[in-house]
């Protein structure tokens, strides 16, 4: 024999087994972002070591050019501010580059847009459900 639940039963169950889903759900994500962020912190200190590379292969490039133009004939004082003007000729240049590319940059219009028209939906739903009798 079968038991018949009331109206209020099942909306409890369903409410309760609800709550377990989103529970399970927020738990799964958790998951999910641990493994993401042990990759990501893993990914990030791969790139600090390159940076850290390069910086180290910037500077010996930089004394070696100032050398080479010791070899040609400049004095020391003046090669290394040879190569320090041109350090900072290719700073100054990729400093406008970026400059121009972030005054380019804009907010996200269409996403703007659509969030106020969203809204707006949702305030004239409220506003018109509360005048219903």
């Amino acid at each position: 024999m079968t038991e018949e639940r009331t109206l209020g039963q099942l909306v409890a169950d369903a409410s309760r087994e609800l709550s377990e889903l989103v529970r399970y759900e927020i738990a799964l994500a958790k998951v999910e972002l641990s493994r993401s962020v042990q990759r990501g912190a893993a990914a990030g200190g791969l790139f600090a070591a390159a940076i850290y590379l390069v910086s180290l292969a910037v500077i010996l490039i930089t004394i070696a050019a100032a050398f080479g133009l010791v070899e040609a004939g400049l004095p020391p004082w003046a090669a290394l501010l040879v190569v320090a003007g041109v350090e900072l000729l290719i700073a100054l240049v990729l400093a406008l580059i970026g400059r121009s590319r972030i005054s380019k940059m804009r907010p996200p219009e269409r996403a703007i847009r659509t969030t106020r028209e969203s809204l707006e939906s949702l305030r004239r739903a409220a506003r018109d459900g509360t005048r219903e009798p």
